[in-house]
């Protein structure tokens, strides 16, 4: 696990956590890592969108690229400076590495005896870093840890595709038109759970990054980088970076008393009203950063000499999820959104002790109609508040 020290943590040489990277010089952070047995993954410009991807140098990044988002909407645009990182959250998050969409939990086949035998063909475990990773993003990586390892049954494969890796982060300098993570609490600014955390600032003709130290891992790897220590300047220049994120976020969400009013919204008519748009396609399930809901398929060779059980990606929206002998229990559009938006921001709670959204947007830039789960989680609970009041 990527240790999680207090935010003013100072390396063990002493120094306080915090140094100045020049962009030119970022390349040595990727050589360093490289050398020492990591594939890297990061994002990249791909088919129209800014993705999470195996990279192998700082020219891979999407260096002058942001993008411009709103309900149903995502578009590339071109910056006019060579920003590596000011972008909004893309269609892809990091559970798509430590909780993939397809994984093989069991392959048996028959040897030349006609006996079946098990095939062990699980890929070896790979050191990856993931190169920014953002505040909202660290905060699904740590929903998803107290799904798949903080209770009395740890899933293996997360845990062998968790261990190791080496997570650099990165503040936000630009919010996307659908993030409200200032809201959920998960950013602009990531304190814990990464090596390195990077705030990328571009002013007076410089650019340059402030790195802060967030492991004796992320120590180590800086003591062999290019850098110096930041001064005053250079601190606040990347201070007023987040900054200037917190105080842009437009979109909101009001959490207070919000997990009570939706687990009351059985009947909600509103529920009804927002069903009546929601195509049930399992869009936002699928780029949220912290949905788990898988299914489990069999599959077996044509000769009957060969099986395999396959793991991947399912969704509340799917009329099969909640199939039981007899039948699917929740059969309307209706049923299917409240239990989504109620289990997100309501009862997540009552099982993991958090929110299971973090903020990101990415479930309502994808939504096909432009569904707003800020919007709609809003309009639920004055709904509920309004029943109870006698108002309606």
């Amino acid at each position: 696990m990527i240790a999680t020290p207090d935010k003013n943590a100072v390396t063990q040489a002493g120094e306080v956590a915090h140094a100045v990277i020049e962009a030119a010089d970022l390349q040595h952070l990727f050589d360093a890592l490289r050398q020492r047995g990591y594939e890297l993954y990061g994002p990249t410009v791909n088919e129209g969108a800014i993705v999470y991807d195996r990279i192998h140098s700082a020219a891979d990044l999407p260096a002058g690229w942001t993008d411009e988002q709103a309900p149903g909407y995502y578009r590339l645009v071109r910056r006019n400076d060579g920003a590596l990182f000011s972008y909004g959250a893309g269609p892809h998050s990091w559970k798509r590495l430590l909780h993939p969409p397809t994984v093989q939990l069991f392959h048996a086949k028959r040897d030349e005896n006609g006996d079946l035998v098990t095939v062990d063909d699980t890929p070896a475990p790979v050191k990856r870093a993931f190169i920014g990773v953002r505040s909202c993003d660290l905060a699904a990586i740590g929903v998803q840890d107290r799904v798949f390892l903080g209770g009395p049954f740890v899933d293996p494969q997360y845990k062998a595709r968790r261990e190791g890796n080496f997570i650099v982060a990165v503040n936000c300098s630009h919010s996307g038109a659908n993030c409200f993570c200032v809201s959920m609490g998960t950013g602009p600014r990531a304190y814990s759970g990464f090596d390195l955390s990077l705030t990328e600032v571009l002013a007076a003709g410089r650019h340059y990054f402030v790195v802060e130290t967030g492991s004796e891992a992320g120590a180590e790897m800086l003591a062999g980088l290019p850098h110096h220590t930041a001064d005053v300047e250079e601190l606040e220049g990347a201070e007023c970076v987040v900054a200037k994120v917190a105080f842009r976020q437009a979109k909101k969400l009001e959490t207070a008393g919000l997990a009570q009013a939706l687990k009351k919204a059985v009947e909600c008519p509103m529920c009804e009203d927002i069903a009546k748009r929601c195509l049930t396609c399992g869009n936002c399930t699928m780029v949220c950063p912290t949905c788990f809901c898988t299914t489990v398929d069999d599959v077996n060779s044509l000769a009957g000499d060969e099986a395999s059980r396959v793991r991947r990606w399912d969704s509340c929206f799917t009329l099969g999820f909640s199939y039981i002998h007899g039948g699917s229990v929740r059969v309307s559009p209706q049923s299917r959104y409240r239990q989504w938006l109620t289990h997100k921001l309501g009862t997540w709670f009552d099982q993991f002790g958090t929110y299971g959204c973090v903020g990101c947007g990415r479930c309502i830039t994808w939504c096909p109609v432009g569904i707003d789960i800020t919007e709609e989680a809003a309009r639920v609970k004055t709904q509920v508040e309004a029943m109870e009041t006698g108002a309606v």
